[in-house]
């Protein structure tokens, strides 16, 4: 598979008369999907040049190298997904717990849709870190732990709500949630089912401190 070269280089201006913004954007959602699949050390460039129509002597216009190209694809996915958690963990109608428990439920859907080649970019970058630009340790760091401040505070309205023990760290159990959980979703990506989401969070919400 032909990747993605490392050392920044001068682009070829495109010879298309797109919006340049557009095209950015296009590449970056092309890059996702390429990358949530096969990970970022493997990724080639064609199929993602291919799929939105980009020459491929043009991409570093675009983008100076493959590490900025992989922290425009961290930050877009970071976004996207920041927004699903708060449709679920801010919707105020439904009690905190049931809140997580929707989430959990709407992975589940997403998982089925991609038929298990995706997981989550964050958790599948986390695995390969050793491999990665040493600039991505830090993003993917600080990401996990915007998505366990939300879940904290979710946990925190579940003790207002009393669904869960005053005495409950919330930090803690919102950490111990994501490394659980994306582990879950690694072993449902082999099994090619949604067994160990459902087993992972039957466990946690039941040892749960209430």
């Amino acid at each position: 598979m032909t990747t993605l070269k490392t050392k920044p280089r001068r682009g070829r201006p495109p010879k298309n008369t797109r919006n340049n913004s557009d095209t950015k954007a296009e590449l970056i959602r092309s890059g996702l999907e390429q990358l949530t699949e096969n990970g970022f050390a493997s990724s080639g460039i064609d199929p993602i040049l291919k799929k939105v129509g980009v020459p491929k002597g043009s991409f570093y216009h675009y983008f100076a190298s493959k590490e900025a190209f992989g922290l425009a694809v961290i930050e877009s996915y970071a976004n996207y997904f920041a927004k699903k958690l708060d449709s679920c963990l801010l919707d105020s109608e439904t009690s905190p717990l049931k809140r997580l428990s929707n989430y959990v439920e709407s992975a589940k859907r997403g998982m089925i849709r991609y038929e298990f080649k995706r997981g989550c970019l964050i958790g599948n970058l986390g695995q390969e870190v050793e491999l990665l630009p040493e600039s991505f340790r830090p993003i993917l760091i600080d990401v996990f732990n915007t998505w366990q401040q939300r879940v904290a505070s979710c946990f925190k309205e579940a003790q207002n709500h009393g669904e869960l023990s005053k005495t409950a760290n919330c930090e803690f159990l919102a950490e111990c949630f994501w490394i659980g959980w994306e582990g879950a979703v690694s072993r449902a990506r082999l099994v090619k089912n949604n067994k160990p989401l459902d087993n992972y969070f039957k466990n946690f919400i039941a040892g749960l401190p209430r």
